[in-house]
């Protein structure tokens, strides 16, 4: 690491394929960025307190040689783990809108084994799960932010209530890591079996969802039965 001008830090990490640039400034975060990585977020209140109130912060960015974005990102969650050590609070993913405490990604770490970070629920940390009320929309839309830096579309879902949230939120999950897991490709018309008779039925948003505009692809889940396939 090294001091630059006006007490700004500037370093790289390194190790096998993976290169981590590191550059830390002596001011907070814009409060619209942390507010919108730490409102949807699971963790205790009293630690999103310490989050809106940190006084320094550091950007990390991958610049090694892994071609697997979750590998980068997996590489960035253990530069986390380590940053843990010398007293980070949390972690911002700004694309995913959504972060987690630094000593949660310690506490995964043994012995410098990554394996546990590659197999972190996908909606946790490398890409996001936010809950939306529509004015005017009864219930409640659910979908992720940041898939796409994962060579991922996101996904969203018209819910009943936030009561369904941790069904939809392993339903993403499970979805996103079959894509990563097979290489399969998902489009507006496909279908996917998750339970004997349910399924997944993806399509474009419709032009009544402008709210659900996204900056990369994005695909609606609607949960059908075996019945509805071919309608």
């Amino acid at each position: 690491m090294e001091v630059a001008q006006g007490g700004n830090m500037l370093g790289l990490l390194g190790w096998q394929k993976h290169v981590i640039r590191c550059v830390g400034f002596e001011l907070p975060m814009p409060s619209q960025v942390v507010e919108s990585c730490v409102a949807a977020s699971h963790y205790s209140e009293e630690l999103k307190q310490r989050a809106r109130s940190h006084k320094a912060h550091m950007l990390l960015y991958y610049v090694g040689y892994d071609p697997s974005p979750l590998e980068q990102y997996v590489a960035l969650a253990a530069t986390v783990a380590a940053m843990d050590q010398l007293g980070a609070i949390a972690v911002f993913n700004e694309a995913g809108q959504t972060s987690l405490p630094g000593a949660a990604l310690s506490d995964l770490i043994s012995d410098g084994d990554m394996e546990n970070l590659r197999t972190l629920p996908l909606p946790l940390l490398y890409c996001g799960f936010v809950k939306h009320e529509v004015e005017g929309i009864s219930g409640v839309w659910m979908r992720t932010y940041g898939a796409p830096l994962l060579g991922l579309p996101d996904f969203a879902a018209h819910a009943t209530g936030h009561h369904e949230g941790q069904r939809y939120f392993e339903i993403f999950d499970n979805a996103l890591t079959y894509l990563i897991d097979s290489g399969a490709h998902l489009a507006a018309g496909h279908t996917m079996q998750i339970e004997t008779d349910e399924y997944l039925r993806f399509r474009e948003p419709r032009a009544d969802e402008a709210f659900l505009e996204s900056e990369g692809a994005l695909l609606v889940v609607d949960i059908i039965d075996s019945s509805d396939i071919n309608r």
